[in-house]
């Protein structure tokens, strides 16, 4: 073997230990990619952390879309009831004012009215002042309660005595001593009853004796 020969033997060696090809070209690995490279596993594993980082940003984003509906809801609510029932202290002591309209009206004789014309026009001016006043409250949400003849419900009556009755269902309300009055779906003053005792015991969702 000549010194040339000598030479290229000696190059070609080098290149061997280095991890190249006699050609230069870089040697595949076991995998098939080339030596010092990321193979086809890596790539794999690479590819699955990102769909997984992929998924888990997206359920994070669900759910921050989901928490931000149910705090548009509870504050569309909030500010709702904050509109019907910030009057409430207010619409409590006006009712009181309606009670007074009504005993005006009670306290009138029966049949005084038709007997005396100056009489009569007043009390149709406190009846007009009594409806007019009664709207006012319900544009606010107050209505006045109407338990004649209802079952008695205690979260917006109260039973102040019992009246035998046995022809009605159980716990009509057969008297209201003092109207009740409700804002929205929650009761601003319960309805002062008496109720019927001794009758029938009234049927699930009968709310009003026979014939009311």
């Amino acid at each position: 073997m000549n010194d040339k020969e000598q030479q290229e033997f000696a190059e070609g060696a080098a290149q061997t230990q280095a991890g190249a090809a006699p050609d230069g070209r870089p040697e595949a690995d076991a995998a098939g990619g080339p030596t010092g490279g990321p193979s086809a596993q890596d790539a794999f594993a690479v590819l699955e952390k990102l769909n997984a980082e992929n998924a888990e940003l997206k359920d994070r984003m669900l759910r921050t879309l989901a928490d931000m509906e149910n705090l548009r809801r509870r504050t569309e609510k909030e500010v709702a009831d904050a509109k019907l029932y910030g009057v409430t202290n207010f619409a409590r002591d006006m009712v009181g004012f309606a009670d007074n309209l009504r005993r005006a009206l009670d306290s009138v004789p029966a049949g005084a009215s038709a007997a005396d014309g100056d009489l009569k026009t007043l009390v149709e001016g406190i009846e007009l002042t009594e409806r007019d006043f009664l709207s006012r409250l319900a544009r606010f949400g107050v209505k006045k309660l109407e338990p004649q003849g209802q079952r008695f419900d205690p979260n917006m009556h109260e039973a102040l005595f019992e009246i035998p009755d046995p022809g009605v269902p159980n716990n009509t309300v057969l008297q209201v001593v003092e109207s009740g009055y409700a804002i929205g779906e929650r009761c601003l003053r319960p309805a002062k009853v008496g109720v019927s005792r001794g009758g029938p015991k009234a049927a699930a969702g009968d709310d009003q004796t026979p014939g009311a």
